[in-house]
């Protein structure tokens, strides 16, 4: 476990009780908590920006009735097979299907996979939520 350091920091009061409300919201039991996962979130966000190494889940949700769908969904898969991890594929109803595709490789590559993935005609939902590679946090 890493060295814990403590720090100041001045905020005004005005933002400092927004900050405690979002605690409250989110359930931490500490400003420290909240902190740390802010910094995260926005080191991911810089590691995306920047191409380096990531993870990430691409979530679809479609209408598997479409015409030819499944078959191109999978050929695109194919196309990027080195960066998808798994897939999983559930049956939400006789004519919707949801798949998760976990990914792991440089962000940009991540990135189009999502957007061709999500911008197939048929898919009604699609989402990226990036993560890290596990370096640097």
């Amino acid at each position: 476990m890493d060295t814990l350091t403590r720090f100041g920091a001045s905020l005004p009061d005005k933002l400092l009780s927004k900050f405690d409300c979002y605690i409250k919201r989110r359930g931490y039991t500490n400003r420290s908590e909240a902190l740390r996962d802010l910094i995260r979130d926005r080191l991911v966000d810089s590691s995306w920006k920047s191409n380096e190494s990531a993870c990430g889940v691409i979530s679809l949700f479609y209408d598997h009735h479409h015409r030819n769908l499944q078959n191109k969904l999978t050929d695109i898969q194919h196309d990027y097979g080195k960066i998808i991890v798994s897939t999983s594929h559930a049956h939400v109803d006789h004519h919707h299907c949801l798949e998760v595709i976990i990914v792991r490789g440089k962000a940009g590559e991540i990135q189009k996979l999502a957007d061709k993935l999500i911008a197939t005609k048929g898919v009604l939902h699609g989402k990226l939520m990036k993560t890290s590679s596990g370096k640097g946090l």
